[in-house]
């Protein structure tokens, strides 16, 4: 525990990406298999299930620092981070634990889940006692399930490769599903993990926990250029970009897998896609775009219309009939069992093409739909038509290259794919109210609410429509964190409503209706794309400009 707690604290305490990566490396070599099986499921983004109440630790926090609720409450306030304020606040520790990762979690973490109040509050301040600053605070993070640290997934599979002596690109295959929380990390399993590169990556005989396994996604660049410097367009293949959720559907074994991008495995989620894989042949991969679609429909609904299939805790005939799925395929991975990543995508197109028109004509057309490449003569034709991708529902072009290979990750060593998109919606909104950061913006306000102007009935007003926190620069941070602590007019636990001056354009992806939101609007991916100084908040737009976003996705 100690050993991560200080790589916790060296990585939280940087933003070099060296220092990261010497910072990790040397953890690897030096940790016991079993610690960093659980370390690597953090760092990779596994995502710890919380095992005792915000509330239920803060209570016994501060029964143990004998502090009164008020100063208890104004400590939070003022550090802005549960976890930090309880490793401040409780004195020093007695004793020392010499018990490492590995054993905090799977004999003191896991097991507090559902314990007995009384008993829960005793085993919970005497592991506080056992522990130095650094070391409280990162298990108050895990056992409240907060944990967050600021490094890429590519990064830990970089530290990996290193202490292995093996292509990152291994590594990063053999850690596709690691953070599956069906599969507890373990000294054997992290073991195949960094093994020589001669003990079997061979996808035809995978170990049997591997065997649904997907391929890393190999992810596209944003292009920032203009296309005439990517050469003759004859060299590309353009695709439209569609808002789903990315995703790979993989038949092995004469059983069938649907993984998101996230790695989550959501086969559950989509009974009717594993209905396609139980008709694809065996050892069939395909990369693709989980759209919700409706049967015979010609185009794919808005994004919102599969929210219900990952948040509902069960799928009802309602919401399997309301939220219909279909698989949007870009490429073919795996045929007949065989790796196809190093062909050239054209001719993975090809045999996906092939495959398609093979299926029933019920599945083809209403469950796997290949995505229609964009033709165009010359790249004016192609913005020409990328224009169109509001009016058509997708948020621009994806440009491949005709004989790129499938990569890992985001990559240009095995040919590149670009993300031609459109600008983003964006208007002009007011800052209503503000909340704290994570990390190390935990003690800056940093995460904020946005309003527009509505004018029903001759009365303006500031309705809410959205939430951002990235897009200005750490100093923009400070400023604009300085003025919401000095216009503050009340609090609501950890957020504060603010005398409304400031105005920021904020830019976002999607809009689309939503009944659960005031304003009537739910916007996708929003973040601020400038401070305006330059605008009173009467300058601010307004509710039906918004909506007039909405009357172009819908006309």
């Amino acid at each position: 525990m100690k050993r991560f707690a200080t790589l916790y604290t060296a990585l939280d305490a940087t933003t070099s990406t060296n220092e990261k990566l010497e910072a990790l490396t040397a953890y690897f070599s030096a940790a016991e298999p079993e610690d960093a099986a659980w370390a690597a499921y953090f760092l990779a983004g596994g995502k710890p299930r919380q095992s005792v109440p915000a509330r239920l630790l803060a209570e016994f926090a501060r029964e143990r620092a004998g502090l009164p609720d008020w100063l208890f409450e104004e400590s939070y306030q003022a550090v802005g981070d549960l976890a930090e304020t309880i490793a401040h606040v409780l004195p020093p520790a007695t004793g020392e634990s010499t018990l490492g990762l590995a054993q905090w979690i799977e004999e003191r973490v896991l097991t507090l889940r559902g314990t007995d109040p009384t008993e829960l509050r005793a085993r919970l301040l005497a592991y506080w006692d056992e522990l130095d600053w650094s070391e409280r605070f990162l298990l108050t993070k895990l056992i409240g399930g907060g944990f967050r640290v600021g490094v890429a997934r590519q990064l830990v599979v970089r530290a990996l490769a290193e202490v292995a002596g093996v292509d990152h690109k291994r590594i990063a295959q053999r850690m596709v599903g690691w953070t599956d929380s069906r599969q507890a990390p373990g000294a054997a399993r992290y073991l195949r993990l960094i093994a020589p590169a001669a003990e079997g990556d061979n996808i035809d005989t995978p170990h049997e926990s591997d065997l649904g396994l997907p391929y890393p996604f190999f992810l596209a660049h944003p292009l920032q250029a203009d296309p005439e410097t990517l050469g003759p367009p004859s060299g590309w293949l353009a695709e439209w970009k569609w808002d789903g959720i990315r995703a790979q559907l993989v038949k092995r074994g004469g059983r069938v897998w649907v993984w998101s991008r996230g790695e989550d495995l959501v086969t559950d989620r989509f009974p009717e896609l594993a209905s396609l894989g139980a008709a694809l042949p065996d050892g069939t991969v395909i990369d693709g775009e989980i759209l919700a679609w409706e049967p015979g429909a010609a185009a794919p609904l808005p994004f919102a219309r599969l929210q219900p299939r990952i948040a509902r805790k069960s799928l009802t005939k309602k919401v399997l009939a309301d939220s219909p799925a279909a698989l949007l395929a870009y490429d073919l991975l795996e045929a007949d069992g065989r790796d196809l990543r190093t062909e050239a995508l054209h001719a993975r197109r090809a045999r996906l093409d092939a495959l398609a028109q093979s299926m029933s004509s019920t599945l083809a057309v209403d469950l796997l739909r290949v995505s229609p490449l964009v033709s165009a003569s010359d790249w004016g034709t192609l913005a020409v038509l990328r224009d169109e991708s509001r009016a058509r529902g997708v948020e621009g072009l994806m440009l491949k290259e005709r004989e790129s290979m499938y990569g890992v990750g985001r990559t240009k060593s095995s040919g590149t794919w670009w993300k031609w998109k459109i600008d983003p919606y964006s208007i002009d909104a007011v800052l209503l109210y503000a909340q704290r950061g994570h990390g190390r913006r935990a003690s800056l306000y940093t995460d904020f609410t946005f309003a527009v102007w509505d004018e029903t009935d001759g009365v303006r007003t500031l309705v809410p429509f959205a939430k951002a926190y990235s897009g200005l620069t750490d100093e923009e941070m400070r400023r604009v964190d300085a003025i919401v602590r000095k216009t503050t007019i009340e609090k609501f636990g950890p957020v504060r409503s603010v005398t409304p001056t400031l105005v920021f354009e904020i830019g976002f992806e999607g809009i689309q209706a939503s009944p659960r939101h005031k304003s009537g609007i739910a916007v996708r991916f929003p973040r601020m794309l400038r401070w305006r100084t330059d605008k009173a908040i009467e300058d601010a737009d307004t509710l039906e400009m918004l909506k007039g976003f909405l009357n172009e996705v819908t006309a």
